[in-house]
């Protein structure tokens, strides 16, 4: 067994000091001055800082993550083989039943872990197996990054592919192309969220090989695989659509008469964006989206809370990312649309039939505008909320319940449907 210790801390104690003697007093007059321009200094300071943390708060959410924080602590790590196992402190995250992974070692490690075996209250551990290793030494790691993607490589998940690479408008990206063994003319097309890679969508694959589809798993603009853009930033959906466009192409251009976008969390921003303003969305025949954003503004409000940030700071945070002035401090290239991305007032514009998993324990992105969407839309927007689940992590729970779910609504959507001329197609 491999455990860690905490190292012990010391306080200091700062020595006392003498009272100075006490000063001659001051004119009345001089403290009325006083107090007005302290009381002044005191506004400028709290403008500036209010300032300060809009801008912060407005540059973070637009900012790739280069460095992941690995905020997961491994106690133990013990036998081989079948019984490895794996202890780890017991947090919000890791006590939520489910198969999951870690990274570790700035994310040179990665390890899948299954369901918890044990969870006893008074130690405030978690237990689990370790099904694969896929990288790094997991008996030297002390802390990890907790994760919902749980295969490496299509391989992993026991699929054939290959890496393509897709043309886009800012350069060469590279993707997974998962052929399906009786393939349909329909694709699916994997879009993964913010922070995230295409290995999130590597989830996907069962249910979608099981309905006959292709798969691509992209990456895109700034997600550390794909080139960067000018500005390194993200657009929230509103660039990132044109890369889910080059991808539409590839698959018309290799046999697909149509597809199907899965989105995560962000990648269901970016599939929404593409279903809406790409000059191929006639191609899209459906969305599967999990935990998505639907509304930007809710979601970052929400963050705001999350973090302590008082809302006055976070709706200027939003200003700043809404308006060409405030290009400077986020280092946007363009201002970006909120109420384009507002899928809740756009309810009725969303003709393209949709399907949405997403938990009520969401602690992200919250469920509340999803729920909101489908009973604006009841005709185009079917949704399966889950429990317990914490943000695009419904599959990692229950993924007997998210399999099974996208199987039948997807194998509906694909039925042949009549065309003009009473054709079929």
């Amino acid at each position: 067994m491999v455990t860690r210790e905490r190292p012990t801390g010391t306080r200091r104690i700062r020595p006392l000091n003498r009272p100075a003697p006490a000063a001659e007093p001051l004119p009345r007059a001089f403290w009325a001055l006083a107090g007005a321009g302290a009381a002044l200094g005191l506004a400028s300071a709290a403008a500036a800082t209010s300032s300060g943390l809009a801008a912060y708060f407005a540059r973070r959410i637009v900012t790739p993550d280069r460095i992941k924080v690995e905020d997961q602590e491994i106690l133990a790590v013990t036998g081989e083989g079948p019984e490895r196992r794996v202890i780890m402190r017991a947090t919000p995250e890791t006590v939520v039943d489910g198969e999951y992974s870690i990274f570790f070692h700035g994310g040179a490690g990665h390890a899948r872990l299954g369901r918890i075996e044990e969870a006893p209250p008074a130690d405030m551990t978690v237990t689990r197996p370790v099904l694969t290793e896929y990288a790094g030494d997991l008996t030297a790691a002390v802390r990890a990054r907790w994760s919902g993607v749980v295969y490496s490589t299509p391989a992993d998940a026991g699929f054939e592919a290959s890496e393509i690479i897709l043309p886009l408008d800012v350069g060469a990206a590279p993707a997974w192309l998962v052929p399906a063994p009786k393939p349909s003319e329909t694709w699916a097309i994997m879009v993964h969220g913010r922070g995230a890679t295409r290995m999130e969508g590597l989830r996907a694959l069962h249910a979608a090989q099981e309905l006959g589809l292709t798969s691509l798993v992209i990456s895109y603009r700034n997600d550390g695989e794909a080139p960067a853009t000018a500005d390194g930033r993200y657009g929230l959906g509103m660039t990132e659509w044109r890369d889910v466009e080059v991808a539409i192409q590839y698959a018309l251009d290799h046999g697909a008469r149509d597809v199907v976008l899965f989105g995560w969390s962000m990648g269901g921003a970016i599939s929404l964006r593409a279903a809406d303003f790409s000059t191929l969305r006639q191609y899209v025949r459906a969305l599967v989206l999990d935990a998505p954003v639907v509304d930007w503004v809710d979601v970052l409000a929400y963050q705001a809370r999350l973090n302590r940030i008082p809302s006055r700071v976070g709706r200027f945070g939003q200003f700043l990312l809404s308006n060409p002035w405030g290009r400077r401090v986020t280092g946007l290239t363009a201002p970006l649309d909120f109420k384009e991305m507002d899928w809740v007032s756009r309810a009725v514009e969303l003709r393209t039939p949709t399907l949405i998993l997403h938990s009520l324990d969401d602690d992200f992105v919250p469920a509340g505008p999803s729920l909101e969407l489908a009973r604006r839309n009841p005709e185009m927007v079917t949704l399966v909320t889950f429990r317990k689940a914490r943000h695009t992590k419904e599959w990692n729970h229950d993924r007997e319940q998210w399999e099974a779910t996208v199987r039948s609504w997807l194998a509906d959507q694909l039925e042949p449907r009549p065309a003009a001329g009473g054709r079929v197609v």
